[in-house]
């Protein structure tokens, strides 16, 4: 099958596995993208999905690139740099799943392989679109220390790769847009539990303009725990990304008798009379990966620039390989 004749874009799917069925149901109910299949090199499970999603299966990389514009690629981690290769060598637009690459080396070569073809790459840090981070759009954030914790029960899924790569990546992505600082300095540790790799992490990142962040991960917890507060100069954050809630308390000038202060009793200070007060912004509920996608198609379009880029994913990744490098020196 050939590229379609019209002006929609043709959007393909690599990888139908846990994750690469919610991008294939999702890039199905795009309006302005048409999906035109997917590849998935297990013969047995491309006959199943395409029974029950009527998507057309490709018997091969090269003949879904033949069909797509721009492709999704959801394999494991090991595998994202030969399919990226590929796929932009085509010349297509690629969005793959974090973490961008196995190596700082491959993704710099993806870089310069898509500046070279002229096609675009997103990296899929689905947590910038949670909604309770979006909730502090418009607040002046300024951070001096951030404290994160994403834990979660052990499931197979996620394994191929230390907790650093399956789940404190997350976190350091939102950190590093939030600071908006190069890393100066990086210590961390982590142990082996469940699997021969690293089940439980801990990092403590200092930027070059003062701000400190300490990030813990582990996949062996009891229970799901995803939350990140933020200190700076008059104000306190906290987000909790499972139960969707953002709360700021702020230190401001203010009336002994303002209803909206936590405390009755105010702060003074020196001549200043000061009260700390909460707020909790609106949290707006969305399917984070629909925007995904659908800014991946806008941006392609020129209608909008990538939520995160393939050299912000290349940052996440070389701070994640830091810290995994770090806790390795620990162990021997």
């Amino acid at each position: 099958m050939m590229l379609k004749s019209n002006n929609t874009l043709q959007i393909g799917v690599v990888g139908v596995g846990y994750l690469g069925r919610r991008h294939l149901e999702h890039t199905m109910q795009l309006k302005d993208a048409e999906c035109c299949g997917f590849f998935d090199k297990d013969a047995e499970r491309s006959a199943l999905i395409a029974q029950e999603s009527g998507a057309t299966s490709h018997n091969s990389m090269a003949s879904l690139l033949e069909s797509a514009n721009i492709i999704t690629i959801v394999v494991p981690t090991v595998d994202h740099f030969s399919v990226a290769q590929v796929c932009i060598n085509a010349g297509k637009h690629v969005f793959i799943e974090k973490p961008m690459c196995e190596t700082v080396e491959e993704a710099d070569t993806l870089l310069e392989l898509a500046e070279k073809k002229g096609v675009q790459i997103h990296v899929g840090h689905i947590e910038r679109l949670n909604p309770a981070l979006v909730a502090l759009n418009g607040i002046e954030l300024a951070p001096r220390y951030i404290e994160t914790h994403r834990l979660a029960p052990y499931t197979v899924r996620g394994t191929d790769v230390p907790v650093v790569l399956d789940l404190m990546i997350h976190d350091l992505d939102v950190i590093i847009s939030l600071v908006k600082s190069p890393v100066k300095s990086v210590n961390a540790s982590g142990v082996s539990i469940m699997t021969d790799s690293v089940d439980i992490a801990n990092a403590r990142i200092t930027f070059e303009n003062g701000c400190v962040a300490n990030i813990t991960s582990s996949r062996i917890a009891k229970e799901y725990v995803r939350k990140l507060r933020i200190f700076q100069q008059d104000m306190y954050v906290t987000i909790d990304f499972l139960r969707g809630l953002t709360e700021v308390y702020r230190l401001l000038d203010a009336e002994e008798e303002d209803p909206d202060a936590v405390f009755s009793a105010p702060l003074v200070t020196g001549k200043t009379t000061r009260q700390i007060v909460y707020e909790t912004p609106p949290v707006k509920k969305v399917d984070a990966l629909k925007l995904e996608l659908e800014n991946f198609v806008a941006s392609v379009n020129g209608g909008s620039t990538p939520i995160v880029s393939g050299r912000e994913g290349r940052e996440a990744l070389a701070v994640a390989l830091q810290i995994q490098d770090k806790i390795e020196q620990t162990l021997h």
